[in-house]
């Protein structure tokens, strides 16, 4: 019995390929062998931070491909090119397209300085953020503020000179254009809260459900529909 059982255990080193109801399986598990219709190896994807370069690489055919391409619009940072679906089910993925996005800390507070130089160098310019900007302003030249908040909005008193108190209000809230997509496309704005605290800091909070991101990605894939319009590809989101 002991011979039997050793019998059995080295018989398990050798893995074995068998036939079962027209497909391949191996002793080791039972795993099952994909059948290889396509010997091409699976390529690696070239990346790149512009979609300018995307279009590029498909008008321009650098790869000399052949077949169809499917673009895909993967977040608003993200687009992928892929091959036609293969015989064995898998895909050449040729691009991979991470566009270039400053950090923005969003829910977090922070001094009026670096708040001030965030709005400034992160976000296009409109009305709400020249307001928000005047009152983060007036806050770091004097460094005296109290506020009035009801819950939603807040009024300001900061100290606009030595012998005038201005009282700002705060708008809330407030519709701002952060850089968080690619550069070729429209940035799409969404809502904000802008809340002060003492110290001073100072800080915005996201308050649209991510509903940007969607905005954001059929800009792209607007984008890449008009440029590739005679190309062979089909663009996804």
């Amino acid at each position: 019995m002991i011979k039997a059982a050793l019998q059995y255990l080295m018989s398990l080193k050798d893995t074995k390929v068998m036939e079962v109801n027209g497909e391949s399986y191996s002793t080791e598990e039972l795993h099952r062998i994909g059948k290889v219709y396509d010997p091409t190896p699976i390529v690696s994807p070239v990346r790149i931070s512009t979609l300018t370069g995307l279009v590029d690489y498909i008008k321009e055919n650098v790869d000399k491909l052949t077949g169809p391409l499917v673009v895909h619009v993967n977040s608003p940072i993200s687009v992928s090119v892929y091959s036609e679906l293969r015989d064995d089910a898998r895909r050449h993925q040729y691009i991979e397209c991470e566009a270039w996005t400053p950090r923005i800390r969003y829910g977090e507070f922070m001094d009026v300085e670096n708040f001030n130089i965030m709005l400034q160098s992160c976000f296009l310019e409109n009305p709400d953020r020249a307001a928000i900007l005047k009152v983060a302003g007036n806050i770091v030249e004097e460094n005296n503020v109290t506020t009035k908040d009801d819950g939603v909005s807040q009024k300001v008193v900061a100290k606009a000179g030595i012998a005038r108190v201005e009282e700002v209000e705060v708008p809330n809230p407030v519709t701002l254009c952060p850089f968080r997509t690619f550069a070729e496309v429209e940035q799409p704005e969404s809502n904000f809260i802008f809340r002060i605290q003492a110290g001073p800091r100072a800080a915005i909070f996201e308050a649209d459900g991510g509903i940007w991101r969607l905005y954001a990605m059929q800009n792209v894939k607007a984008y890449l529909n008009e440029k590739l319009e005679e190309c062979n590809v089909k663009i996804i989101s």
